[in-house]
């Protein structure tokens, strides 16, 4: 289909649901007072309930913020748990490594001592 031909159709639609209202209206069992007094009824209910859902709907935005916040909390914390650990396992692994090289140090020149002695003895 064209797009002329929707718009035709979209405006017959329209049109359509004009033309029931307005048969709707005139053959209703009610007076045009009672009709205009149960419209305005209808408004004011269906304006009060979507006050109620919009604020439903920030009170939950609200509580859903809210959890989010403590779950990112939690993840942060963690991830500074996780850190304190590296940091403390880092520490213990350069203080053993340290060690080791001093051992080593003390090694080869026990080793270079025990060298020259040997030397110097059989000169």
């Amino acid at each position: 289909m064209t797009e002329e031909s929707n718009r035709n159709g979209l405006a017959w639609f329209i049109a359509g649901i004009g033309v029931g209202a307005l048969v709707g209206i005139l053959y209703a069992p009610r007076s045009g007072q009672e009709t205009r007094t149960g419209l305005a009824n209808g408004a004011r209910e269906g304006s009060e309930y979507l006050r109620n859902r919009a604020r439903g709907a920030v009170d939950e935005m609200g509580n859903l913020v809210n959890r989010t916040k403590e779950h990112i909390n939690d993840y942060v914390e963690t991830g500074r748990e996780a850190v304190g650990q590296g940091r403390e396992r880092l520490g213990e692994f350069v203080d053993r490594s340290k060690s080791r090289i001093v051992e080593q140090k003390d090694r080869v020149v026990a080793a270079v001592d025990a060298g020259r002695q040997a030397y110097n003895a059989n000169s």
